[in-house]
């Protein structure tokens, strides 16, 4: 059985998601990048100087679903650097958190960009 249209929506927004919900407008963000693909914005609680969540526009739970889309892969981490650059000196670290273990809180995969300064090892 193929999936249908409604089956291929649900799988790529979860109305339910915080980070499709940001998406879409519904709830504000600070946003310093939005493309067709991704959106980012300031973490609201940030771990360093400048602290941006690059997060793509479809619903993705984690970096390993982005990972079997290379290209999309390469356009978060793309705009990473860009973010870092424009915001920053340009050095930065880039985080995925993937599953609660090791600190995922939302389920929508998303980029942390830590730059400004010298980060610490262990930070994040």
């Amino acid at each position: 059985m193929g999936t249908s249209v409604n089956e291929h929506d649900t799988l790529r927004h979860d109305p339910d998601c915080l980070f499709c919900r940001i998406v879409d407008g519904e709830i504000p963000s600070e946003r310093v990048h939005e493309d067709e693909q991704v959106i980012a914005f300031r973490d609201l609680h940030p771990k360093a100087p400048v602290h941006v969540l690059v997060v793509p526009r479809e619903h993705r739970r984690d970096v390993t679903q982005l990972a079997a889309e290379p290209a999309l892969l390469s356009h978060v981490t793309t705009v990473a650097a860009h973010l870092a650059g424009e915001l920053a000196d340009g050095d930065f670290r880039l985080v995925f958190n993937t599953g609660a273990g090791a600190g995922q809180t939302v389920f929508h995969v998303h980029a942390h960009v830590l730059a400004g300064g010298t980060l610490a090892e262990g930070e994040l």
